[in-house]
C-alpha cells in the first residue's frame, strides 16, 4: 500500500499522529505531517487508511493502481 504526503497542503491538524502513532508524528518546527515508517502488519495498514480518512486537508492519498493494493 503506497502513500502519498502532501506537506504544502498540511495544515498541522495532527490527526494522522492521533490516529496512527506508530507512523505519523508533526515536525516540531511547522507541526506538519511527519511519517516516521511504513505500514507493514494488517493493523498498520487499516491505522494508514484510517488516517487518510481522517486528514481535514487532504495532505495524506493512497496511490492508486500499485501493485499489491
Amino acid at each position: 500500500m503506497e502513500l502519498g504526503v502532501n506537506r504544502d497542503i498540511c495544515i498541522g491538524a495532527g490527526m494522522c499522529a492521533l490516529v496512527a502513532p506508530d507512523l505519523f508524528d508533526q515536525d516540531p518546527d511547522d507541526a506538519k505531517v511527519l511519517r516516521l515508517a511504513e505500514a507493514t502488519t494488517p493493523e498498520q495498514r487499516t491505522a494508514l487508511v484510517r488516517a487518510v480518512d481522517a486528514c481535514p486537508s487532504g495532505a495524506l492519498h493512497l496511490l492508486r493502481g500499485v501493485e499489491g493494493q
